[in-house]
């Protein structure tokens, strides 16, 4: 880790912390608290991925809907309307809508090969985008003069790595320019994140293997075909059976690279040095 220490963390010249763990346990809540403060430089991953890496995918999406209509086919083979995605550190559900979600299409399904594409599309963009907080650490100190860097992962970092793996090159290169922080739900959470998740889908990628592997378990648990599937149930099963798939890669990873902080702990921090004391603290239980 680059701080060995509690005094390491607090007497750093700037600090470089990235949070994961599930999307509802506070990542981007405290990291939009950090950038109030006007000394932390927040990089979303997710905003990354949404732009950089799949905004084409995205808005390429919108106008294949929009040429279904012949008065909006017009104008966009006139270039005389503009499409684009309005995503934001907030709201990343034009992400959400084009990863889009299997089974019946009078739903607004896709097919499961489909899904299945824009799943691999979202794994190299979430790579990417994870790789590419190297260089924002760097760029946000030169263009903007911020030494302090919070990287907002998405919840599906523990996807696309192997957290049992301690020299996984991923991490290892996460690590050589973070302090990784694991953000710990609970078991009485887990209730509260799937509500929220049907409320509002969060942008979500999964293992090849382990989408297939649910897939079609609840084709031969529901006893019907992909068009008969009802995307709405689907994910929220996927997303049910996530959580706990998800709780011992986590794990993992702060074993391997970094720390963990309960989610009733950070929910506590409200300023900076709140969670300083929180991190300090941490480490030196760590040590």
């Amino acid at each position: 880790m680059i701080y060995n220490s509690g005094q390491d963390w607090l007497q750093a010249d700037g600090k470089k912390v990235l949070f994961f763990g599930m999307s509802g346990l506070g990542k981007t809540h405290v990291s939009n608290m950090l950038r109030a403060s006007g000394e932390w430089f927040h990089y979303s991953a997710d905003y990354r991925i949404g732009t950089r890496y799949m905004g084409e995918y995205i808005t390429d999406n919108f106008k294949r809907r929009a040429m279904q209509d012949p008065f909006l086919a017009e104008l966009l083979r006139s270039d005389s309307i503009y499409i684009a995605s309005n995503l934001t550190f907030e709201d990343l559900s034009p992400l959400s809508t084009y990863l889009g979600k299997p089974g019946n299409p009078d739903l607004g399904g896709l097919s499961f090969a489909e899904y299945q594409k824009r799943q691999a599309q979202h794994h190299r963009a979430e790579v990417a985008a994870l790789y590419d907080t190297a260089h924002f650490i760097d760029r946000a100190k030169d263009l903007y003069g911020y030494s302090n860097f919070v990287c907002d992962s998405g919840g599906s970092t523990c996807e696309v790595v192997d957290p049992f793996n301690p020299e996984d090159p991923l991490l290892t290169e996460l690590a050589k320019n973070h302090l990784m922080v694991w953000i710990e739900g609970s078991s009485d959470h887990e209730a509260e994140l799937v509500r929220r998740f049907k409320r509002a889908p969060k942008p979500m990628c999964y293992r090849p293997e382990f989408l297939k592997e649910l897939w079609q378990e609840y084709l031969d648990n529901h006893k019907c075909a992909e068009e008969e599937v009802n995307p709405n149930d689907f994910m929220t099963f996927t997303y049910a059976r996530a959580i706990s798939q998800r709780e011992p890669r986590y794990r993992a990873m702060a074993d391997n690279f970094g720390i963990k902080v309960s989610h009733t702990d950070l929910g506590k921090v409200t300023a900076p040095e709140g969670l300083d004391e929180l991190i300090a603290a941490t480490l030196g239980n760590k040590a």
